[in-house]
């Protein structure tokens, strides 16, 4: 249970930086899988270089933002598409994070001084003191995203992703909004790699194959199940929607499926949050709720 808790939220913070490309910019990225990795693979290989944990992890969450600058500048200056562009590069990225880690597809990190080598040392990982530990770092993440959002330029990140060209009348370089939305959203997913890799014990360069789909499984049932009526219950139902989204695996697993079966869990859970929202009595239970808010708003 703890250990559940513990992974989902640690990969919350890559929830909050898909939140920002998928529902906030409206730009599917896919570059998820591979900037995941270099966080995790520049990170790694930097403890074991000796290099302080605090500038590994800085240096991760910096190649994550790069990687992100790359996607952003081949959508907006080379005119492609926002798929294709993610597509080429977290190809790319495969290639790049094993140079990274010297050519090796894993990064052992067990004998390593890392963050998180004070609660292993005392044995404090999976229990509920590292839970409240993951869980405060976390609101202090959620917290910094909502403040962002509410910022000048959080605010032209959002009128981008809800209407471009609107935005663009209003002034707005969209295309320097576009890369650095994708910049500030990659950078977390990576800083949530160098996390990942020092709880793990080591940077694999796997490790980022599918986490897509993982994120936008965390966005989608977070906020089908909390709702997005405001820019703080998105971000909050999109950190929550990652603990919901490892439960459930955790649960597939101590029920007896196999755990090579996850990715397809993963995808029937999307497609089901996807599906689900539109169903009539759940669709007049949301509409409902809406009008209630709307009714509670107005009486303020």
């Amino acid at each position: 249970m703890t250990i559940a808790l513990e992974l989902g939220l640690l990969y919350a913070v890559m929830a909050l930086g898909v939140y920002l490309t998928y529902r906030v910019l409206d730009f599917p990225d896919l570059t998820v899988d591979g900037s995941f990795t270099t966080g995790a693979a520049t990170c790694a290989i930097m403890i074991v270089s000796g290099i302080p944990v605090w500038v590994a992890m800085i240096a991760g969450t910096v190649a994550g933002m790069i990687a992100g600058a790359v996607t952003g500048l081949l959508h907006v200056w080379g005119k492609i598409n926002p798929l294709l562009a993610g597509i080429i590069t977290q190809i790319a990225l495969y290639s790049i994070n094993l140079r990274i880690m010297g050519n090796k597809a894993n990064v052992p990190l067990l004998r390593q001084e890392t963050l998180f080598s004070g609660l292993r040392a005392d044995g404090l990982l999976g229990t509920w003191v590292s839970v409240a530990f993951f869980a405060l770092a976390v609101a202090v993440v959620c917290a910094l995203v909502y403040w962002f959002l509410g910022t000048q330029y959080g605010v032209a990140l959002r009128a981008t992703g809800d209407n471009e060209l609107m935005a663009r009348s209003q002034g707005i370089n969209t295309g320097l909004t576009k890369i650095v939305g994708l910049m500030i959203s990659n950078g977390l997913v990576a800083f949530c790699g160098t996390l990942v890799a020092q709880y793990s014990g080591f940077a694999d360069i796997s490790m980022g194959i599918g986490l897509i789909v993982a994120g936008l499984a965390s966005v989608i049932v977070g906020q089908a199940i909390f709702g997005m009526t405001a820019v703080w219950q998105a971000v909050v139902a999109a950190a929550l929607g990652s603990i919901i989204y490892r439960g459930v695996i955790q649960a597939a697993i101590s029920v007896g499926f196999n755990p090579n079966d996850m990715k397809l869990i993963s995808a029937v859970l999307v497609v089901l949050a996807l599906v689900l929202p539109q169903w009539g009595p759940l669709k007049r239970i949301r509409i409902r709720r809406r009008q209630a808010n709307a009714i509670a708003e107005g009486a303020k």
